[in-house]
């Protein structure tokens, strides 16, 4: 029987000893390709002025910008310790004149309308205390035409797949996060009675090995 959801923190991650932690775990997932640069990419978004929501350390959308490097890569993160990090990873990428990360909340984002070609996240959509307000929001500053991807964990992962992405965990500490991050994670269904009250009509919802995605176009 499936668990019910358990709502995780909407702070983010705070306090520099935490977001160093964060940060190799995040440099050793990006080190094994597991970051779904390839689902942003399989969904069209190659190039343009894109924004990523919760890009933490920042792995996750530089190793997207070593793809397509003619693009420009705009983040919006909730947590200052982490915008730092992700700064300081994009000068040793050599991409600090193609990124900016911008101090928000994806629920009341900082930017105008139709302002980007693209919107991509990964690992946070858990975390968006109100997903349904997240997603008018990035239709609004989505230009006409432009697409967006989100991917993230499912909760309803068959026990040895649990098994095996928790001791794939080699940081300790971060273990329990992991388990308080599945057990606030969406299943398809969930998903997309969550985007069926959008303003996305051009949507689909599908389960990845090891989670999530939803993408589609306004």
């Amino acid at each position: 029987m499936l668990k019910q959801r358990v709502p995780e923190t909407n702070e983010g991650i705070q306090g520099e000893v935490t977001v160093e932690l964060f940060n190799q775990y995040a440099r050793f997932m990006r080190d094994r390709g597991w970051n779904n640069v390839s689902s942003f990419a399989a969904a069209g978004i190659t190039g343009g002025h894109v924004l990523e929501i919760g890009p933490g350390p920042g792995y996750i959308g530089l190793e997207w910008l070593k793809l397509f490097p003619d693009a420009e890569l705009t983040g919006i993160e909730i947590s200052p310790a982490m915008i730092k990090t992700a700064q300081q990873n994009a000068a040793e990428y050599g991409f600090e004149k193609k990124t900016s990360y911008v101090q928000g909340n994806c629920m009341t984002m900082p930017f105008a309308a139709c302002s980007f070609d693209a919107v991509f996240s990964n690992g946070s959509f858990h975390e968006w205390e109100d997903p349904g307000r997240a997603l008018n929001e990035i239709y609004r500053v989505l230009k006409n035409g432009g697409l967006f991807c989100i991917c993230d964990l499912r909760r309803n992962l068959s026990f040895l797949k649990k098994q095996m992405m928790y001791y794939s965990v080699k940081t300790k500490e971060i273990r329990p996060w992991f388990i308080s991050s599945l057990n606030a994670a969406y299943t398809v269904p969930e998903l997309e009675e969550i985007a069926r009250k959008s303003p996305f009509s051009d949507f689909s919802v599908t389960e990845l090995f090891s989670g999530i995605c939803i993408k589609g176009k306004k």
